[in-house]
């Protein structure tokens, strides 16, 4: 009997772990960001920016992301997203716009 509760206990941990999404606090270009929204770059609000900013993009395929924030805490109250969370090349435009963006998931 004991046994049989060792196992069914052991089983239930193992399938909670393999359950349990990571979360990840940064990406390998920096802090993951949490953008308002994600265009390509050929987008009518994405062009209107890099105008703005001078900004020249030699890949109208690459994704960006507009009005963007760090997300630098991850777990109870700092670290969710409401919007988009991305991992993005750029992001050096003061969160205005951030470059080649990728999701990732918190």
């Amino acid at each position: 009997m004991q046994f049989q509760l060792a196992t069914l206990v052991t089983l239930a941990v193992s399938a909670l772990a393999a359950a349990t999404p990571v979360r990840r606090a940064s990406c390998s270009t920096g802090p993951v960001q949490c953008c308002n929204s994600v265009v390509p770059a050929k987008d009518a609000s994405a062009a209107g920016l890099f105008g703005l900013l001078g900004v020249v993009i030699q890949d109208l395929t690459v994704d960006v992301g507009l009005t963007c924030s760090p997300i630098t805490v991850i777990g109870v109250g700092g670290g969710d997203c409401s919007a988009e969370a991305v991992c993005c090349e750029d992001n050096s435009y003061g969160g205005l716009i951030s470059i080649g963006c990728v999701p990732v998931s918190l």
